[in-house]
């Protein structure tokens, strides 16, 4: 037994140095924990300003884009060409040349309206019939029957359109339907009548109309 206890002995005094030694023993120490990096954007310049335009030039556009800073990561916008304007056009919002109304505002032009037109006037010749009715003889001249026609007993009913002036006078003769020895005579007649003006909405018209002149031996 007395073997045991002194083991039992050497192993608690073991313990008791070996204990305390190893809570000594240093530990190891973490690594810093790596701090963030914040990257600050560059701040991109702002275009210098447009130069003025002395009064009375034309102002020239320049087709070279402003510079941007390397890494801004915006592209450069494209350059801007002139627009071409005609003359004499308007502009919405600008100053038109010599004669033209600043601020884009068109003069406007009232154009009057055309007047009245007028009715046209009544046709020179109008035809007996309906409303307009035939004009009244002023003056008669019977038809000579021709002597050699008598001679003959030649007799009959010869048709002629004739034309009547503004003043009532025979202007024109045509014979439609024909008796031979007896047109001329009818003819020579009606080209010595006379008669009253026609008067249409007014004015005078010619008046065309059909006359019968009719030859009898028994008259």
């Amino acid at each position: 037994m007395l073997p045991v206890s002194i083991a039992a002995h050497v192993v608690a005094a073991l313990a008791l140095l070996i204990i305390p030694l190893a809570a000594e023993v240093e530990r190891p120490v973490p690594a810093p924990l790596a701090r963030p990096e914040f990257l600050a954007a560059k701040a991109v310049p702002a275009p210098p300003a447009p130069s003025a335009v002395r009064t009375g030039e034309p102002a020239r556009s320049s087709a070279t884009a402003a510079p941007i800073a390397a890494g801004s990561g915006i592209p450069p916008d494209p350059p801007v060409q002139p627009s071409y304007v005609p003359p004499g056009v308007a502009v919405e919002g600008g100053v038109g040349g010599a004669g033209e109304v600043p601020g884009g505002v068109e003069t406007v032009v009232t154009v009057p309206e055309p007047p009245p037109v007028a009715p046209p006037p009544p046709p020179r010749i109008v035809r007996v019939g309906g409303d307009i009715r035939e004009p009244r003889k002023v003056v008669d001249v019977r038809p000579v029957y021709p002597p050699l026609a008598q001679a003959g007993r030649v007799e009959g009913t010869v048709v002629l359109e004739a034309v009547i002036n503004e003043r009532g006078t025979i202007e024109r003769i045509k014979v439609l339907r024909s008796v031979p020895l007896l047109d001329a005579a009818a003819v020579d007649a009606v080209r010595q009548w006379r008669y009253t003006p026609t008067l249409l909405n007014g004015v005078p018209v010619g008046v065309l109309m059909t006359i019968y002149i009719t030859f009898s031996v028994h008259d």
